[in-house]
Parts: structure tokens; C-alpha cells; sequence
């Protein structure tokens, strides 16, 4: 019993059965474990669960859901279970049942990582079979997370675009057409304040509108961390350059944590497809790309947090210490910061009463389901938004994108600007941005002035997406490093003028390295640094060189 998948090939590749030579190099790593019908040996919610070969007998694989237990697939000799919470160390997402008695290779957590680090067929076919069976597990909706929400609830789609762009499946029951579900609720007395709910397997609770931390917290997102240890290298964020820097650390030996508040990708994550990254001619969505670099980091031994914020750095000795928004304390020999930069807010009023119920900072397949046949307003000039642009059009009647310049030349890559051109659903203004938006619980009607002109309109809309410039997340960080005036990280030779009159003072006889900030050992990589080339490539290049200079910073301790 296997679950859908697109080609043979895909199947054997998500499914593989080893030979017996392929066997025998697993063995040095695992136990032998007798089973008998019926045994249990995972559960959903059980932490750095093993991998199990099956020698003889059979293995379900089964995810429960509020309708019941399903079979996901069974495993017959030769082949093995798992999928990418082996790597990752997250909890089990189903239910490991022996179907028929018989032996099983039982391979725990480390012992996996280190057959995976020294074997290159058998990484390549554990890695491939684990991110091919996520994606079937995410594709058919199979998860042990089921959300019960509203499409008028902005916290549905929060947590919603959280488990997305997590990469982590679950299932959807929309409280607006599944009327049993409602009359549950209700019978509950859960208060429409309350909705999202959500049944994680881990939890003896439903959550009620859980914030995005106590839903990693529950899924077990998030490592868990030893407060007498000290890392090599601390990674505040997981866009492009943080996920480059942490895929270097692990593979060149270093104690890497990456620390990311909402989910990995950044911005570039929230694309739709990217096509000027070098080695994908056809392109790749920003989610796929961020993805497979977090499977990749996880794979050489980085460690993830995800949902946690880093609210203060103490910066007057080493190892430094970051503070998380939960208290918890994290010690660290060096930093590399690649927090990025978050989009500019129109300044209107009333913005924050539409956010995730008609306003949008991103513009992935989720988003797009709210708005088919409709049209859609696009703020912005850059790369982002001209590939939010051009995605929207494939499913909305008209995409009208708002921007502040004069020609799109400045800010958007030439086939960008080709594609929105000869677009005939994509209508361009120039010198144009929202003054206004109104509606009761969901947005209705926009507001916008042409500057050129001092023409105001106003225009029945139900949906803007905002993907216009960007500022810097350094509130946190101005009583320790050298900043821009625009709050952006100043690094390298940028430092040279302003060194003297940092907020701490330069201790060392040399001066800051490339990508150094005003304090030795502490990097800052892609949107968040002064300077810094907005494009994905050159995020993930300075991501990767911050380690080659993080060695050099260790050496001096």
C-alpha cells in the first residue's frame, strides 16, 4: 500500500527497497529488534523516534485524524521508515504498528546522522525518500495537526501560512461550510475569539488560537536547549543568508543553532518562483528552495529553533548571550545576524484592521485560493512583487500593481519587467500608492492617488498585497552595534568612519573583517546589513562566506 505519487519512479525513489549489500552497511548502526503483530513502536508526538529496516514481517505507517486512523504506507523487507522529522529531531507526525510479526533494524537518531555523514548512496537514498515522503504526506493533506478555522479569521491564516511554510502537513476544516464541526464547537463553548482551534497530537488539549510559539512548541519545532552549553556559532534568522551560513557551519564541523521567529525562507520564501538563481534554469519556489536547505543544515547537525525571537543580546563580554521572548538564555562564541528586513506599511489608518483579512505580505498558492477570479491590487517595484504579480495573474480577473517610482527599470530585473508588460491582466500605475481602506470585518474598497496627476480614486477591492521596500529588525540591537540611518547593520569597511563612536568599544588592534560588525565575532548577512545586494544569490553567498570568517574570529578566542 502506497500513497499517491506523480511517476514510478518518484514511487520507488519515496519508497525504496534496499538490497542486501545495502543492508549489511546499515547494520554497524543499528540493533536488531524482534516484533510481534499489533506492537507499537512510535507514537505521533514521540521525540528523536528511530528509524526502523524492516528484515522480515511488516510495518504500518498510519496518521490519525479527527475521522479516524489511516494506513499512509507499509513497509515490506528491505525497506525502511522515516521522513524528514529523522533529520530535523521534530516529533513523529504518525504512528509506527508492526502488521506482521518478524525483524526489524532498529537505527536510532544519532546513529542515523552519522550513517547518513559517512555512507554517500545510502544519504542520498534516506534523504530522497524522506523529503519525497513529505511531500506526499503534505500534498494529500496527511498530518497529525488539524486546524478548525474561518477564511474570515486572520488567525486561521496565520497559522495556516505558519504550518506551510514550515513545510509541515496538516489538515483543514473550514467552520464556514462544515456545519457538524461548528455545532461541536459549540457545544464546547468555544467563543468565536477562540477560533483557530487546533488538534496537535501532542497536546491532550485542543489549542484555541495558539500564538505561532506554542504551536512549534507542540509540534516540537523547537530544540531544545542545554543552558551550560555553548555554541560556536548562534544564527538569528533563517532567510536565504541565514539557511547559507547555517548549511557551512554544520558541514565544516561548528555547534550551529539557528534561531528563526516565524518560518524559514525570509521573504524569498513567499515567492512563487524564483528564476535568476543560479542552477535552476526553470526556476523554484522560494519555499522548495528554503526547504531544502533546512533539511540540508539539519542533515550535517545544525539545530533549529523555530517560533522563538531573540529579544536582547548582552554585548559587553564573551561568549555573548542572546535572550529569547520566553526567557530562555543562549551562550555563544560568535553570531552571524541575517534577520532580514520586513516590507514598508503604507501609512493608513486603518491597515492593521484588514491584515490577513484582505491585506497580505505574501503571495504563495494559500493566499492566492482567496482571492480566484477577483481582482487584486499588487504594492510594490521590486523583484518580489513583480513575481507576486505574475503569479497572481494565472488565477485572479486583474492584478493592478501600485508603484511609487516612476519606471520599474531601477528596481526589477529585465524579465520580470518583459512578463508584467505583456501581461494583459496586469495593469501598471506609476506614481501611485494607497491613501485609504475601507470595510466592515473584511476589506472592501481602496483608496489610491496618482502623485503625478493628484487624481484620488476609490475602487471595490477585497484584496492588497504588500511587497514595497523594506526596513531593517534592529530594534534590539542599537545599545550594542554600529547602525546605519536607516537602522540597517554597518559592517566591513563601512565601519571605518564611525568605529570610534560605537556603542561598544572596538577591544581588538584590528580592524573589522568583511561582513563584521562593531563587535568582534558577530556577522551580519543579506537585508539586514548596510549595503547589502537584495537578490537571493547574493544573500546566500554572504551567508556562506560569514563562516569562513567566523573560524577566523574563533581562532582569536
Amino acid at each position: 500500500m502506497f500513497p499517491p505519487i506523480n511517476s514510478p519512479d518518484r514511487q520507488a525513489e519515496a519508497f525504496p527497497v534496499l538490497t542486501p549489500a545495502q543492508v549489511g552497511r546499515v547494520r554497524p548502526y543499528a540493533t536488531v529488534r524482534p516484533v510481534s503483530a499489533g506492537e507499537v513502536l512510535f507514537e505521533p508526538g514521540t521525540p528523536r523516534m528511530s528509524c526502523f529496516v524492516v528484515l522480515s514481517g511488516k510495518l504500518d505507517i498510519a496518521v490519525p485524524s479527527l475521522s479516524g486512523e489511516r494506513v499512509f504506507v507499509t513497509y515490506g523487507p528491505g525497506q525502511f521508515s522515516g521522513e524528514v522529522v529523522l533529520i530535523s529531531g521534530a516529533r513523529a507526525l504518525s504512528r509506527g504498528r508492526v502488521a506482521e510479526p518478524g525483524e526489524f533494524l532498529e537505527v536510532g537518531a544519532e546513529a542515523l546522522r552519522t550513517l547518513i555523514a559517512k555512507d554517500a548512496e545510502l544519504s542520498d537514498i534516506f534523504m530522497r525518500a524522506f523529503i519525497l515522503r513529505r511531500v506526499a504526506l503534505i500534498s494529500e493533506g496527511w498530518g497529525n495537526v488539524t486546524i478548525l478555522g474561518s477564511q474570515h479569521s486572520p488567525d486561521t491564516l496565520r497559522l495556516r501560512e505558519f504550518l506551510t511554510r514550515n513545510g509541515y502537513p496538516y489538515a483543514y476544516v473550514d467552520l464556514d461550510r462544515d456545519r457538524e464541526s461548528q455545532e461541536l464547537l459549540d457545544r464546547f463553548g468555544i467563543k468565536l475569539d477562540e477560533i483557530p482551534v487546533v488538534i496537535c497530537a501532542a497536546s491532550k488539549n485542543a489549542l484555541r488560537n495558539p500564538t505561532n510559539q506554542k504551536l512549534a512548541e507542540c509540534l516540537g519545532l523547537t530544540s531544545r536547549i542545554d543552558a551550560s552549553r555553548i555554541y560556536d556559532v548562534v544564527i538569528v534568522g533563517a532567510g536565504p543568508a541565514g539557511l547559507g551560513a547555517g548549511v557551512y557551519a554544520a558541514s565544516e564541523g561548528l555547534d550551529a543553532l539557528m534561531i528563526e521567529s516565524a518560518f524559514p525562507g525570509g521573504q524569498a520564501g513567499a515567492s512563487s518562483k524564483i528564476e535568476n538563481y543560479v542552477g535552476f534554469p526553470m526556476g523554484i519556489s522560494g519555499q522548495e528552495l528554503s526547504s531544502r536547505a533546512v533539511v540540508q543544515a539539519e542533515k550535517f547537525g545544525a539545530r533549529m529553533m523555530v517560533g522563538e525571537r531573540v529579544v536582547q543580546i548582552r554585548c559587553d563580554q564573551r561568549p555573548y548571550r542572546l535572550t529569547l521572548e520566553n526567557g530562555v538564555v543562549i551562550d555563544t562564541r560568535s553570531i552571524v545576524i541575517a534577520t532580514g528586513a520586513q516590507y514598508n506599511k503604507p501609512k493608513v489608518e486603518s491597515l492593521g484592521n484588514f491584515e490577513g483579512q484582505g491585506v497580505y505580505y505574501a503571495a504563495t498558492f494559500m493566499e492566492a485560493q482567496l482571492c480566484t477570479g477577483e481582482e487584486v491590487i499588487v504594492v510594490g517595484g521590486a523583484n518580489s512583487a513583480g513575481q507576486a504579480a505574475v503569479f497572481l495573474a494565472e488565477s485572479v480577473s486583474k492584478v493592478y500593481m501600485l508603484v511609487r517610482g516612476r519606471q520599474l527599470s531601477d528596481t526589477m530585473s529585465r524579465y520580470l519587467i518583459q512578463r508584467i508588460v505583456d501581461n494583459p491582466k496586469i495593469e501598471i500605475h506609476f506614481q501611485t500608492e494607497i491613501v485609504g481602506l475601507e470595510g466592515e470585518s473584511h476589506l472592501q474598497r481602496v483608496v489610491w492617488v496618482n502623485h503625478a496627476t493628484g487624481e484620488q480614486a476609490t475602487h471595490g477591492m477585497r484584496h492588497v498585497f504588500i511587497m514595497a521596500g523594506a526596513s531593517p529588525r534592529t530594534e534590539w540591537l542599537r545599545e550594542c552595534l554600529a547602525l546605519d540611518e536607516q537602522g540597517f547593520i554597518l559592517t566591513g569597511r563601512d565601519l571605518d568612519s564611525v568605529l570610534a563612536n560605537a556603542p561598544i568599544k572596538w577591544p581588538l588592534s584590528r580592524a573589522p573583517q568583511m561582513l563584521e560588525t562593531s563587535l568582534p565575532g558577530v556577522f551580519a548577512v543579506g537585508d539586514i546589513r548596510s549595503g547589502n545586494v537584495k537578490r537571493v544569490a547574493s544573500a546566500v553567498g554572504e551567508g556562506s562566506i560569514s563562516i569562513h570568517l567566523v573560524h577566523r574570529a574563533l581562532a582569536e578566542i
